[in-house]
C-alpha cells in the first residue's frame, strides 16, 4: 500500500457543506506540461481526464481563486500566467519544507496502521457441536469465532464453506468412516481430539429409579431431548432404534434444548427427569449419570489451516484438557481410533 500526503486545495463559501477540492500536485503538475509546451489536450491525456473536465476544473479554481491561471492566446494555445508560475513554485517550495516533517508523519501513520492490521488479523469461525471442553478453550484462545450447532449442521457449514472448521462427534466407527470418506474428497482435514462419554443424565439419588433406555416409556418419566441434527440426537435415536423402542412413546421426545447443560438445567429446574448428556456436565451439576455409549470427538478443516500456529494451539489445548476432565480422554493419534476414519 502506498501512502501520500498531498496538499489539497478547498474552496467554497464559509459552512459550504460540498466546498469544492482540488489536489494541488495534480493541477501543478497540469500546469507544468503546459509550460514545458505541450498542448492542453495532450495534458488531458496524461491527467486520465477528458478536456472538457480539465477546462471546467481549471475554470472552477480560476473563478475561486480570482485570477486566471492560462491565458488563451489564438494561435498559440494556452500559455500560462504570472499566477500559475507562482503557484508552480509554492508547490515546490511546500515540497522543499514539508519532505523531511511528511516523511516522518508517514512514518508514524505507517506505524499506526500496522498497529491496526495486527489488532484485525485474520479470525476464524468454528462451528462445533456443543461440549463443554470446547467451549472452555475457546475462553483462552484468540481469532477463533465459535458458533454452536449441531454435529450435522457444523459439518454442512463447513462443506459449503460458510465456516473455517467444524467439531463433530461420532459414535459408530461405519458412520465415522462414512463421514470421513465425505470429508476427504473435499479436500478437508480430519483430527480426532478427544472421546467422551453420552448417558442420562437423572435427578441425584435416582427418585424414579430410572436404569436404562426402556424405562423412558414409564407413563411417568418426562424426558428432554436434544435438537434434531445433533450428534447426541443421533446417538440417541440409534440407540432406541437398537433396543426397539418407539420414540413416540417417550413422554417430552419432542421437547428440545440445544446444549448440555440447557439439558442439565432443565432436570435441576424439575422440568424434566431425565436427558440425554455428558457425563462431565452431569458431574458439574451434581446429578446421576448412566453411562449409555462411548464417541469419539472430530475436528475438520480446511487444508490450509493444518499447519497454522493458532489452530494447532487450539488442537493441544482441547487434548490437553480432556485429560483433566471426568468422562473424557484425550485421542492424539489416528491409531487410538483404528477403524473410525
Amino acid at each position: 500500500m502506498r501512502i501520500q500526503i498531498r496538499p489539497t486545495l478547498v474552496f467554497g463559501h464559509k459552512g459550504a457543506k460540498d466546498p469544492a477540492v482540488i489536489d494541488l500536485v495534480w493541477l501543478t503538475d497540469l500546469l507544468r506540461d503546459i509550460d514545458q509546451g505541450k498542448t492542453l489536450v495532450s495534458a488531458c491525456k496524461k491527467a486520465g481526464l477528458s478536456y472538457r473536465n480539465v477546462w471546467q476544473k481549471v475554470n472552477e479554481v480560476e473563478e475561486a481563486l480570482g485570477f486566471k491561471l492560462m491565458d488563451r492566446v489564438r494561435g498559440h494555445g494556452s500559455q500560462l500566467s504570472e499566477y500559475a508560475h507562482y503557484l508552480i513554485q509554492f508547490i515546490d517550495d511546500f515540497d522543499d519544507k514539508t519532505r523531511r516533517l511528511g516523511q516522518t508523519s508517514l512514518s508514524h501513520l505507517e506505524e499506526g496502521f500496522a498497529q491496526f492490521r495486527v489488532k484485525s488479523e485474520k479470525r476464524w469461525s468454528l462451528a462445533s457441536s456443543s461440549d463443554p471442553i470446547i467451549q472452555q478453550v475457546m475462553g483462552g484462545v484468540d481469532r477463533i469465532d465459535l458458533s454452536i450447532a449441531g454435529s450435522g449442521e457444523a459439518l454442512e457449514r463447513l462443506l459449503n464453506y460458510e465456516v473455517d472448521m467444524a467439531g463433530f462427534h461420532v459414535s459408530d466407527p461405519q458412520a465415522s468412516k462414512t463421514i470421513a470418506k465425505r470429508l476427504q474428497k473435499e479436500g478437508m482435514q480430519i483430527f480426532p481430539v478427544m472421546k467422551r462419554v453420552q448417558g442420562l443424565m437423572i435427578e441425584k439419588g435416582n427418585p424414579l429409579n430410572i436404569t436404562r433406555l426402556k424405562d423412558l416409556v414409564r407413563p411417568n418419566i418426562r424426558f428432554i431431548n436434544r435438537q434434531r441434527s445433533s450428534g447426541t440426537r443421533l446417538l440417541l435415536d440409534t440407540a432406541l432404534a437398537k433396543e426397539g423402542i418407539d420414540p413416540k412413546k417417550i413422554k417430552g421426545y419432542d421437547n428440545e434444548e440445544f446444549t448440555h447443560s440447557a439439558i442439565a438445567t432443565s432436570i435441576l429446574a424439575k422440568k424434566a427427569d431425565v436427558g440425554m448428556g455428558v457425563k462431565s456436565v452431569a458431574l458439574e451439576n451434581g446429578l446421576d449419570f448412566i453411562q449409555i455409549k462411548d464417541e469419539v470427538f472430530f475436528l475438520a478443516m480446511r487444508e490450509e489451516l493444518v499447519l497454522n500456529k493458532d489452530i494447532g494451539k487450539f488442537v493441544r489445548k482441547i487434548r490437553q484438557l480432556s485429560e483433566e476432565v471426568p468422562g473424557y480422554k484425550s485421542v492424539g493419534l489416528k491409531r487410538q481410533i483404528a477403524g473410525w476414519i
